[in-house]
């Protein structure tokens, strides 16, 4: 049955450590959601195409993809961590590298600072992301990830509104550099704090059921590797529609630029945040998997609204996307990552890999767009969400042999 009892989210000994892991859910957020402003502004700023602006988002993940394998093997020997302080520090240089980019306004520059604050971002989410899924019962896993999520959400929905108002200042001198300053300062001052707290070190559960599978190694887990695809491919969905978000309500005539951020924080990402906590309630009580399919659904159906232009109906359904896209990330990552033991460490690592899709996404999305329009572009995320909604057809179909077996 779809409906269950709702168990403890945390374990009581482990409420500290999900509170401090949980705050660096919203730091990278707001990190990320900063890409979708520069896009825009180094549109306007240097005069380049937007499949040329794309290149912020190709090399901030190519960053995820690059490192994501060191940092897998980096936390399983160091633990979780140092793994964090690590990242932090990457993160924090990173950001305040945005100085002297400022200073010689070089796009390599903020390209090459962009790669570095990513590669102390992948630290951390390899990290964070399964050390969520230990801190309770394995019931509540994407539940309790749903929720830590959330103040990831809220660092997205955060971003663009107070970035945007920097950037697309009415007298066009915009300081691109402080918001970095501000958040690689910040960013130090938290890695301090995590130097000097000690983190419990979690010993993986055995799963007895999937022993026999597990002698086969990690890839012949056919969940774990369909998993990772879906994964992959929500990444180019959400990374593309951020990224073009602002281009397509500018571009229809709906609002300016700064505006257009505005709405980007509370309309979008204000949604989305709304979306994962609302998932993480839910999920108390009905599964998961039941939850993810008919999100996917959602998602299917509201992009094809966008790619079928249909005027106001569009604009809503562009919204919508952001409710029905929420919960998806922290849910295949905990369904993913389920019943593999030992082998959990590395294959966050590699679903950490996935973020690759933000650089693939709005690559692909920028070229239609040129050589098309914005509405026809959304195509490239609408192939994204079917290959999620079969990914969630398959994973709800297995829950259910489990269930009636």
């Amino acid at each position: 049955m779809e409906k269950k009892h709702a168990h403890a989210l945390v374990r009581k000994e482990y409420l500290l450590p999900f509170i401090l892991v949980t705050s660096l859910f919203f730091m990278w957020g707001f990190a990320r959601a900063i890409l979708d402003v520069l896009n825009k502004h180094f549109q306007e700023a240097l005069d380049i195409s937007l499949a040329h602006s794309a290149m912020i988002q190709v090399m901030f993940y190519l960053g995820y993809f690059t490192m994501a394998i060191p940092a897998g093997l980096f936390i399983a020997r160091n633990g979780y961590r140092r793994g964090v302080v690590l990242g932090l520090l990457l993160f924090g240089i990173g950001s305040l590298m945005f100085i002297p980019g400022e200073y010689y306004m070089s796009f390599n520059f903020f390209l090459f600072s962009l790669f570095v604050i990513a590669c102390g971002l992948v630290f951390l989410e390899t990290a964070a992301n399964p050390y969520m899924t230990e801190l309770g019962e394995r019931e509540t896993a994407a539940s309790r990830l749903n929720l830590a999520q959330s103040f990831n959400g809220l660092g997205c929905a955060c971003a663009p509104l107070l970035v945007g108002m920097i950037v697309f200042s009415e007298d066009q001198d915009a300081n691109i550099s402080l918001p970095y300053t501000i958040m690689g300062v910040v960013v130090l001052c938290v890695a301090l704090i995590f130097s000097k707290v000690r983190l419990p070190e979690i010993a993986h559960a055995k799963d007895d059921s999937s022993i026999p599978e597990k002698k086969k190694g990690l890839w012949s887990q056919k969940l774990f590797t369909f998993g990772l695809l879906a994964l992959f491919c929500y990444e180019i969905a959400e990374i593309s529609i951020n990224s073009f978000f602002i281009n397509y309500v500018v571009d229809d005539g709906w609002m300016n630029a700064r505006e257009a951020s505005a709405m980007l924080s509370f309309g979008g990402l204000g949604l989305f945040m709304c979306g994962r906590f609302a998932g993480s309630w839910i999920m108390r009580y009905i599964k998961a998997e039941k939850v993810l399919f008919y999100c996917a659904i959602g998602t299917v159906i509201t992009t094809a609204m966008v790619v079928l232009n249909l005027g106001l109906f569009s604009f809503v359904g562009l919204i919508l996307i952001y409710v029905f896209e929420a919960i998806m990330f922290p849910t295949i990552f905990a369904i993913a990552l389920r019943g593999l033991g030992d082998y959990t460490k590395r294959a966050s690592s590699y679903l950490m890999m996935t973020p690759i899709g933000g650089a693939v996404g709005p690559l692909l999305m920028g070229f239609v767009a040129d050589q098309t329009n914005m509405s026809v572009s959304f195509i490239v995320p609408l192939v994204s969400y079917v290959v999620v909604w079969a990914y969630a057809t398959k994973v709800l179909k297995n829950g259910e042999k489990s269930v009636f077996a």
